[in-house]
């Protein structure tokens, strides 16, 4: 396939970026978005330019680093997908691909397709943890939990941080990666301790950093690469609520 690259490129954080036309002959409809990304950056540097700058890592959709927008939709157009885990033939031969980095103030621009996510660590410092002594590990019988619990618990846990929510979101909330890392504790007996202080300090950090409010669209979980469902941000907003009313005590 011979594509056009319309691709994101800023120098710095303080620089102003623009879109740079980018063209590509000879992409294998077997090659991950990552791999024509590789391809691209190794014929730029043969020529002497700049290659785009883009984060990646495990490059297996367990990580989350590889945040892209692939012509408007985070992740691009396969439902459930890491952008690493997207392959070539969803293009078709002359098609233009747009490409950019998150769009959101809490995560600015470090260079070209790259953004600063640390808002998410500092959240995630603020209560996504259980603090308390719990010992050694448990016999699995040791401490029983009903299987509902711990399926809710899981399906929770499997959000990656990627901030795909974020980027789809026309608030940039970041309800469901909050929502997501406070449901998977509060399934857990374990999350109970704290579960009403982690609510609190976690949703006071969300919104020090800058994200918006939830807009009850549900662009989130449509783009979410591990299908986390909007209900943990019910049962957030549920925690939060009885928090706010009876203190981070509750019972």
């Amino acid at each position: 396939m011979n594509l056009t690259l319309k691709i994101w490129r800023q120098k710095n954080a303080a620089a102003s970026g623009g879109f740079v036309d980018h063209a590509l002959p000879d992409v294998s409809p077997d090659m991950s978005f990552l791999e024509m990304l590789d391809i691209l950056n190794e014929a730029l540097q043969a020529k002497g330019e700049e290659p785009v700058a883009f984060d990646h890592d495990c490059r297996e959709g367990i990580c989350g680093m590889c945040s892209l927008v692939i012509n408007g939709v985070p992740h691009g157009p396969d439902s459930a997908t890491t952008t690493c885990q997207l392959h070539m033939r969803r293009f078709k031969d002359g098609d233009v691909i747009t490409i950019e980095p998150w769009r959101a103030a809490p995560f600015p621009v470090i260079r070209d397709l790259v953004v600063d996510r640390g808002s998410f660590e500092r959240i995630q410092r603020r209560g996504g943890f259980v603090s308390v002594g719990t010992g050694h590990a448990p016999d699995a019988n040791a401490i029983p939990v009903p299987k509902r619990e711990a399926d809710l618990a899981m399906d929770a846990a499997q959000c990656i941080g990627c901030g795909a929510c974020v980027a789809a979101c026309k608030n940039a909330s970041a309800m469901l990666f909050v929502g997501a890392k406070v449901s998977q504790y509060a399934h857990l007996p374990q999350g109970q301790p704290e579960r009403y202080r982690r609510v609190l300090a976690m949703i006071d950090q969300h919104d020090r950093e800058g994200f918006g409010a939830c807009t009850n669209y549900g662009e989130c979980e449509a783009v979410c690469p591990k299908e986390i469902s909007v209900r943990v941000i019910a049962e957030l907003n549920r925690d939060y609520l009885r928090a706010t009313l009876f203190g981070s005590e509750s019972a």
